[in-house]
């Protein structure tokens, strides 16, 4: 495993030395958790817009959509456990 140095402000050392102890773990430890965590939260952040691009070109080359309405009744429905059709793709453009 490769090292790496960080060089934190003395106040965020403090911080991270408090909660890294409360969570019984080293400050490594919490820092590398951290990182991951922050990571990870990024990754899917990317991959989310990624996916509406991909949505939006779709859209613009069909034209097709879902009405808002249609699926947020669809959802409701199925929350409460009734079964209703799922919505339909429409024209729009």
């Amino acid at each position: 495993m490769a090292t790496t140095s960080l060089k934190l402000p003395d106040t965020l050392k403090e911080r991270v030395a408090k909660l890294a102890e409360a969570a019984g773990k080293t400050p490594h430890a919490f820092m590398v958790e951290a990182i991951e965590h922050e990571t990870r939260r990024n990754e899917k952040y990317q991959a989310f817009l990624a996916e509406a691009e991909t949505s939006w070109q779709e859209y613009q080359k069909t034209g097709q959509a879902y009405d808002a309405d249609e699926v947020n009744a669809y959802f409701r429905a199925k929350i409460q456990g009734i079964e209703i059709p799922k919505p339909a793709l429409k024209k729009y453009k």
